[in-house]
């Protein structure tokens, strides 16, 4: 009697101690990829907000550059692009990532040629909605590096737990994948060229 007592509570203690390693394991993943999932919301929260600047960027120079039509064209279709790739949590993969990089990296460059543009206008560069909007646009900028940076340490963080013994047992097993991280767009590691 005293023998299948010692073995029913030893087998009810290795259930509990496997149950709670599990739900343990399984919990920290939900819980890692919602801060993923979070952090990937913050930093379409940060891109939307400089997609929303743009065409009052554009207005304002529109009405003080209008021989720079084919800038300004060029500004409304990146930004178009860059609108027309939907990246949610659900979907991170390393091509989609890459994809909406490109797309964003296309936006930047339409508008840093707008700015060039700007600089041949001294009159643009003194108007008030003008000095405000860039000033709004250059700190969207510093913001979405900041909220790229955040989003690379969460998913390292997370993908760093689930691909670490046992978890990577667990993680196959409930569907868990690794998340793609921002990375420099080619040509970032040349420093650019200053001439005067």
């Amino acid at each position: 009697m005293k023998k299948g007592v010692i073995v029913i509570i030893s087998i009810v203690l290795v259930v509990m101690l496997l149950y709670s390693f599990f739900k343990g394991s399984y919990n920290s993943m939900v819980q890692q990829n919602e801060q993923v999932s979070s952090q990937w919301a913050q930093v379409e929260n940060v891109y939307q907000r400089r997609a929303d600047l743009i065409p009052n960027l554009v207005n304002t120079v529109k009405g003080f550059a209008t021989q720079e039509q084919e800038v300004l064209t060029g500004v409304v279709e990146a930004r178009a692009k860059a609108g027309s790739i939907q990246l949610n949590s659900d979907n991170l993969t390393s091509s989609n990532m890459s994809a909406f990089q490109q797309a964003q990296e296309g936006l930047s460059s339409a508008l840093s040629r707008l700015l060039v543009v700007v600089e041949r206008y001294p009159e643009l560069k003194s108007n008030q909605n003008f000095l405000e909007l860039q000033a709004q646009l250059e700190g969207t900028e510093n913001r979405i590096a900041v909220e790229r940076m955040k989003f690379n340490e969460v998913a390292r963080s997370y993908n760093t737990y689930i691909k670490s013994f046992p978890q990577n047992l667990l993680a196959g097993l409930f569907g868990f994948e690794t998340r793609p991280y921002f990375e420099s767009v080619t040509g970032a590691e040349e420093a650019p060229k200053v001439e005067f």
